[in-house]
């Protein structure tokens, strides 16, 4: 059974970092090794058992830590269990309906055959950097639509598949 599970997110504001902590705090819950660890400071990937890889969406694109991680890590990832996770819509959309990948990520998960994607809401509060959000915000079109359960389901769903192994 894998072990040590890697949880890697691309994140500006810290939304999607906070759904990276809740994902690995479940597979420790669940009995594995896991850690949350930002994209940008992971230097290999080789060490995990299994990979879990979120961003947040940004004008419909990846974040760039997370797009990045996948093509700097590419090889070590091919081969291993991997999950891939987007954050980002500013409405109840995502816990509506199953909201597909980007482009980009749709790839990425067709390259090193990804286990899973999901789309989780997204998060944006006062304060958060970048002009478009500060746009977005002053439109009141902010807020937290991040659904807990549903991740946690999905996080759990996960950690069983690998105990199977």
């Amino acid at each position: 059974m894998p072990k040590n599970v890697l949880v890697a997110y691309g994140t500006t504001n810290g939304s999607t970092a906070e759904i990276a902590e809740t994902v690995a705090g479940v597979l420790r819950r669940e009995g594995l090794t896991a850690e949350a660890r930002d994209a940008g400071s992971v230097r290999s990937a080789v060490s995990y058992d299994a990979v879990v890889v979120g961003g947040g969406l940004y004008a419909g694109h990846w974040h760039r830590d997370a797009r990045r991680f996948v093509r700097r890590h590419g090889k070590d990832l091919e081969g291993r269990p991997l999950w891939l996770f987007s954050s980002g819509p500013l409405d109840a959309s995502a816990s509506e309906r199953d909201i597909p990948p980007v482009p980009w990520v749709r790839k990425a998960v067709a390259r090193l055959d990804a286990r899973d994607h999901v789309t989780f809401g997204g998060c944006l509060r006062e304060g958060a950097e970048g002009w478009v959000a500060r746009m977005i915000l002053r439109g009141g079109r902010g807020g937290d639509f991040r659904d807990f359960g549903r991740i946690e389901e999905w996080a759990t769903r996960i950690a069983r598949e690998l105990a199977r192994e």
